[in-house]
């Protein structure tokens, strides 16, 4: 069943039709990508969906009692209140069935109570219980730190965060609220990887619809399982963004072939009747003539249009540099000012030919440390040296190196002098660029629009060495694949700082993460897959501290070599009868606490943000006392088998 279903939609904006005759269907637990070119009306379907907007033609069927979630790409409307306040908002119902039970709570003192009380506070204390009444604290906090929020921001008000984080609260708050069906315009926008990992775990998990619209080809990978390409018609493809990749390319292949084999086809026909037609074949003529007439009235197939290529980037290199491209020694990277270095790096090594992806979390220190590459910030200590016969080309994340009051043409000039205009406008058109659009000036240019045009300009440099920071950042998926194919095919070496885990993944050689709360690079040799999969065999091993705590657990043979079984000594048996009565005095102190905890959480204060504080006081008490469990077993296991 179907919790929305649209019937011929259309939108125009005047005279300009963006999108006509789209008629699909969303059903339960859908996990839908909508993709396609800039500008080519995803995210007014979006809005036409969330009932933002409104059809130009044709109608939105929505499932009754359906609710629905919308994020938009920038969260611009501030509200009253603290980013804590505002996702409390998202537990209303059972905060109002705090205040009841309260309420009833101070009725049941009564002596004259009529028995219906205590029914009626029995009913909306169940509802509480499984409603998440105990825990929605909990749910708040995990949620707002998944999402790259630190606990400093609870308390800080809507007004003073930045406008990625007003988005990243919005979400926050989408996903308290869980409704029905989720549509998301571009959710990681503001997200490091960390966050977006968390937001893909979310989603798997998630009993409800989902309709992205995002240029984050990895994270659609892990979150879809259907893909709609707008082109601006509607075409739907099984899978996630890889296999619409494939499935794409077969389709357009197996069209071109239908579509060459019927004009073969026509070909012949034509010929046929132009060579017969009034002779004694006269009649089979005039047969093969109304029977093409029909074909081409009724069945007449269209040219297929080939993938989108919005642009014809290329890169070429001036000379070739030495294997050596870069080396550090003892480097430490930040700002003198500061007091202290943004990270410590071990000794680097870069040769020719490689392409490392330079990740971490936002503010980590990653563009400084371009920056410190290219001379333009001073190594808080150490030094960094590179090699010989280098021409090194920068893409800048915030395009610093465009002049806002320059025309297109100008910013071309600038490292090709010697381009006349006519060439300089051919140019540009290889990058989207056409028209009278080469005489606007740098100002008035989308963030996409920019990349572009500092695409175009980085590969004029001839650089060997390129230095990429976010070089995907506002291109579209088309776009972005051209770029992908062709630093691919690019022989000189790359340092590229990007969170789109797709194009690392594509290119990278080496991986360099960087670990804000450490101070710390870290050096993975391999592809980002490898270094995954790596992370993952890491988290399964047991910690260092355990492995040292059990000797004769990790060091024990298998059963069937196990020799005799080596009873404690009398000082080990001692020590472990110390410790693990000393385990049971800090057990039976916390599931005290945990038991005045539950009772004060059964008649919570009237106070919601003292009832939250309990709830988080008593998810802390039970995540303590777990572990000590699980070690008070293994002790006592150990003295049973000793005395065994």
């Amino acid at each position: 069943m179907s919790v929305l279903t649209a019937q011929n939609l259309g939108k125009s904006f005047g005279p300009v039709d963006i999108f006509e005759d789209l008629t699909f269907a969303v059903p339960r637990r859908a996990r839908i990508a909508i993709v396609g070119p800039n500008g080519v009306g995803k995210t007014t379907l979006l809005r036409i969906l969330a009932g933002v907007e409104e059809p130009t033609r044709g109608s939105v069927h929505r499932a009754r009692g359906l609710s629905i979630g919308y994020l938009p790409q920038e969260a611009v409307t501030v509200r009253e209140g603290t980013l804590w306040s505002y996702c409390l908002m998202a537990f209303e119902a059972l905060l109002a069935q705090a205040d009841e039970l309260k309420a009833l709570e101070r009725d049941m003192q009564n002596p004259d109570c009529p028995p219906d009380v205590l029914q009626r506070y029995g009913t909306v204390l169940s509802r509480f219980e499984h409603g998440g009444g105990y825990t929605y604290a909990n749910r708040i906090q995990q949620t707002l730190a998944g999402l790259g929020f630190a606990e400093t921001d609870y308390q800080r008000p809507l007004t003073q965060l930045s406008g990625g984080q007003r988005t990243r609260a919005v979400l926050a708050r989408l996903l308290l609220d869980e409704p029905d069906l989720l549509l998301l315009d571009e959710p990681s926008n503001h997200l490091d990887i960390a966050a977006v990992e968390w937001l893909e775990a979310w989603l798997r998990d998630w009993n409800g619809a989902v309709v992205i619209v995002s240029h984050d080809r990895y994270f659609l990978d892990q979150t879809a399982s259907q893909v709609w390409e707008m082109t601006p018609a509607l075409e739907v493809y099984r899978g996630n963004y890889t296999a619409y990749l494939t499935q794409r390319e077969a389709r357009y292949t197996r069209r071109l072939a239908e579509f060459e084999a019927q004009n073969e086809y026509i070909e012949k026909q034509e010929d046929y009747i132009r060579r017969f037609l009034g002779t004694q074949n006269n009649n089979q003529a005039r047969g093969r003539q109304r029977r093409l007439e029909r074909l081409l009235a009724d069945s007449r197939l269209s040219a297929p249009k080939a993938n989108i290529r919005p642009m014809r980037l290329r890169l070429s290199l001036a000379g070739r540099s030495g294997d050596l491209v870069l080396r550090s020694y003892d480097l430490q990277v930040g700002y003198q000012d500061e007091g202290r270095p943004l990270f410590h790096a071990p000794d680097l090594v870069l040769k020719r030919g490689e392409c490392v992806a330079i990740i971490g979390p936002n503010g980590a220190g990653k563009t400084t440390f371009l920056k410190t590459i290219l001379s333009q910030i001073p190594p808080y200590a150490g030094r960094i040296e590179l090699g010989a016969s280098l021409k090194v080309g920068y893409f800048a994340q915030a395009h610093e190196g465009l002049n806002p009051e320059l025309s297109l043409i100008e910013e071309i000039n600038l490292v090709a002098p010697a381009m006349l205009p006519a060439e300089a406008r051919s140019y540009l058109a290889k990058y989207g660029f056409t028209g009278e659009e080469v005489f606007s000036r740098v100002q008035t240019l989308s963030g996409g629009e920019r990349g572009r045009l500092a695409l175009a300009k980085l590969a004029l440099t001839d650089a060997n060495l390129l230095l990429l920071d976010e070089p995907t950042n506002h291109l579209d998926l088309p776009t972005q694949e051209v770029l992908q194919n062709v630093l691919a095919d690019y022989p000189g070496t790359i340092l590229l700082v990007s969170h789109d885990r797709y194009l690392i993944d594509a290119l990278a050689s080496q991986i360099w993460e960087m670990n804000p709360s450490a101070s710390t690079l870290k050096v993975f040799t391999g592809t980002y897959s490898e270094y995954k999969i790596a992370q993952t065999s890491s988290a399964a091993q047991p910690s260092q501290e355990l492995a040292a705590a059990l000797p004769e657990q990790s060091a024990m043979p298998a059963e069937a070599d196990a020799p005799a079984r080596k009873t404690l000594s009398r000082n080990q048996r001692q020590q472990t009868q110390k410790k693990l009565e000393a385990l049971e005095g800090r057990i039976r102190a916390l599931e005290a606490e945990s038991a005045l905890h539950e009772a004060q959480l059964a008649n919570p204060p009237a106070d919601p943000r003292k009832t939250a504080h309990l709830a988080e006081n008593y998810n802390k008490l039970r995540a303590e006392l777990e572990p000590l469990l699980s070690e008070w077993e293994d002790l006592a296991t150990t003295l049973q088998e000793d005395a065994g």
